[in-house]
């Protein structure tokens, strides 16, 4: 397959202070890939040198075939960007701004403007300067998709949209790398890299500490468990999760006539839900821990050799985490 976007040692630094730190990636056509971090990471600022909103210290950038500074116009035509400090003003419409970015990317489709933002509930005349943040971000999102380009590069796109416009924009990119398009896209959220990436970076301190099939996530993902079950079972479900070799911190309480358990499950949730199923389960919650906890858990040792020396370590189970990395935005 071609490569999308192509990067060799890149490095960013300003000042003394490396934003990224020798990047190789490799993003094949018609995929969608995912790149995670904190803040601070480098996310943004590798997304910049794509499009040539910066230029590299050393190393090298090649996107869509080009080098991005050479490529000029006809290149940024080609693709559809979404900022992640996305600012829009004005008493024009958002259908009268769609028609401006549209002269400058390039033609759409007749009607894909109202096309895409009825799938997102996106009301294109009211003027931009009334939208919430959320429609705001839903009119980024039209703008980025409008002309079908070959290359979307969307820096945290779910960003201040409710539950249900997020599922339907991972659908909007489903359909795009069904139809041939490319996608890099950035997030601190890793369920929903999981949801809608093919493969995955993660970054940390401009370094990029794995590059991972979708897959292989799941199978080492952090979850964190809460579950009430009848006075009485206390146990008997003890017993149960204690011989699951993936269950950590499990612990117990009783409120209200129940028991309630808590508990970690690393890697496949599959058996903890075999184990649970004989039990008269009254309440469950499965969520997962911040990124920086579900990050340090996987992959610890390797981030260890990646730590910024201006900051202390960290522990592999995500101690001293208060200490975040300046944004390099």
């Amino acid at each position: 397959m071609t490569a999308a976007v192509e990067t060799a040692a890149l490095t960013k630094r300003f000042g003394a202070r490396p934003a990224l730190d020798a990047v190789d990636l490799q993003v094949e056509e018609g995929t969608v890939f995912g790149v995670i971090g904190p803040n601070g990471a480098g996310k943004t600022t590798l997304m910049r040198l794509m499009l040539d909103i910066l230029r590299p210290t050393s190393g090298s950038v090649r996107v869509l075939g080009e080098d991005p500074r050479a490529g000029g116009p006809a290149l940024r035509r080609r693709i559809g960007f979404l900022p992640g400090e996305l600012r829009l003003e004005g008493r024009i419409t958002g259908r009268e701004l769609l028609r401006h970015f549209a002269e400058i990317s390039g033609p759409a489709e007749r009607g894909a403007a109202d096309a895409i933002a009825d799938r997102l509930g996106l009301d294109l005349g009211r003027q931009v300067r009334t939208l919430s943040k959320g429609n705001k971000q839903k009119l980024g999102l039209v703008q980025a998709f409008l002309h079908r380009p070959r290359l979307l590069v969307l820096d945290e796109p779910t960003s201040g949209l409710d539950p249900l416009v997020q599922q339907e924009f991972l659908a909007m990119l489903r359909e795009a790398r069904q139809g041939g398009q490319t996608v890099f896209l950035s997030s601190h959220v890793l369920s929903e890299i999981q949801q809608a990436a093919d493969r995955v970076a993660i970054l940390r301190a401009g370094r990029v500490v794995v590059v991972s099939d979708v897959e292989s996530l799941r199978q080492t993902a952090v979850r964190r468990i809460r579950l009430d079950v009848a006075a009485g079972a206390e146990p008997e479900l003890r017993a149960a999760l204690d011989a699951l070799p993936n269950v950590t911190g499990l612990s117990f309480g009783a409120e209200d006539h129940r028991v309630r358990a808590a508990a970690t499950v690393e890697g496949a949730i599959d058996p903890f839900v075999k184990a649970i199923a004989r039990f008269p389960v009254q309440d469950l919650t499965v969520e997962e821990p911040d990124l920086e906890e579900s990050v340090l858990r996987l992959y610890g040792e390797r981030m260890g050799d990646v730590e910024h020396p201006a900051h202390p370590p960290r522990s592999r189970h995500g101690a001293h985490r208060g200490a975040r990395e300046r944004s390099t935005r």
